[in-house]
């Protein structure tokens, strides 16, 4: 555990100094999560796999999100001590540790059997305005992923800033859709107050509240922007990682199951250590409630992008790099879907 500890814990011990003192803190916390992943991802292809849970780090993580988001926002709002520089560097590096490293803490805390690190996990979406995103993803996403069904699921040939634009609506609209369904199939009808959506729409409302009474106009603006800027990194993660593949359909129209090919894999080490293995995303869409240190790699069996995953976020960004990087890749994988027969034909 000591590289995910090293890794994740870096940047926000850097980033909080920064907030507090600058002075070199905000290059330095900017440089820990992008140039020295960027290096460090040299040295070696992938972690070993580990045995460990990694519960407690990422509780750990979970505890130090919110005082850091509520201290990136103080700084960025009153920070007289920090240059305009400073505060570019500091909303960018918490822009990108928030959509990176607390994303996917998040992610791992919402698969949990236990219910106090998935409602942390919760908590950590709806802090960044996102929550709906935790019925998205688990109601929507690990049930259709790789198919039509799933906004969060890009299509070949799809730039990134299209799909952005369709995930955006559909991912709330669709996990709004499956909890109506899951609640109408309930035995007992819970309550209207129980709907989780109502957390996700009022826990955002409550925080807008909060940030506006502490920080003013100001504050209200920097949270939105470092939030929003987190959400990208979400999106970018979803699209590079589910980019083109297709599950096969049956004669019935049914999706084949998730198998190893539906996900792109981006095994560098340190970066995966700093992102908990989310980037070993087949592995995880096969065997969901897998802790991320026990998560596995098949390159014979699993697509693998040619860069980490944050380098290939950045080349999403722009779609003609993007196409000529990635889609003879994706031809290799991605066999044609069989001819279905209309029902009744």
């Amino acid at each position: 555990m000591f590289w995910y500890a090293t890794a994740s814990l870096t940047p926000a011990a850097l980033l909080a100094l920064a907030c507090l003192v600058g002075g070199p803190f905000p290059l330095l916390g900017l440089l820990s999560i992008t140039v020295l992943v960027f290096f460090l991802d040299k040295l070696s292809h992938r972690l070993p796999k580990s045995p460990a849970k990694g519960r407690g780090l990422s509780l750990t993580l979970a505890a130090l999100h919110f005082p850091l988001l509520a201290l990136g926002i103080w700084s960025l709002a009153n920070g007289t001590h920090l240059s305009l520089l400073d505060k570019l560097l500091i909303y960018t590096g918490l822009g990108l540790y928030f959509g990176q490293v607390s994303n996917s803490n998040a992610h791992e805390l919402i698969h949990a059997s236990a219910r106090l690190p998935r409602r942390a996990g919760a908590a950590i979406y709806v802090s960044l305005l996102h929550g709906h995103h935790v019925s998205a993803h688990l109601r929507v996403h690990h049930v259709h992923a790789a198919t039509e069904a799933d906004p969060n699921s890009a299509r070949a040939g799809e730039g990134f800033w299209s799909y952005a634009l369709r995930a955006v609506r559909g991912e709330f609209v669709a996990g709004l859709r499956a909890e109506r369904g899951r609640r109408a199939m309930a035995q007992q009808r819970p309550g209207n107050l129980t709907h989780p959506y109502l957390a996700y729409v009022g826990g955002a409302a409550l925080m807008l509240l909060s940030v506006l009474w502490l920080g003013g106009l100001k504050g209200l603006f920097i949270y939105i922007a470092i939030a929003a800027y987190a959400q990208l990194q979400l999106l970018l993660s979803d699209y590079v990682q589910h980019y083109g593949l297709r599950r096969q359909l049956s004669e019935g129209g049914k999706p084949e199951p998730v198998g190893p090919q539906h996900s792109w894999n981006a095994p560098k080490w340190y970066s995966s250590a700093m992102m908990l293995n989310a980037p070993l995303h087949s592995d995880h869409h096969m065997r969901p409630a897998r802790a991320f240190p026990a998560l596995e790699l098949d390159e014979a069996t699993m697509p693998t992008l040619p860069h980490s995953l944050p380098v290939m976020a950045v080349v999403a960004l722009f779609p003609p790099l993007w196409r000529r990087v990635m889609d003879r890749r994706l031809a290799r994988w991605q066999e044609p879907a069989p001819a279905t027969i209309p029902a009744g034909g």
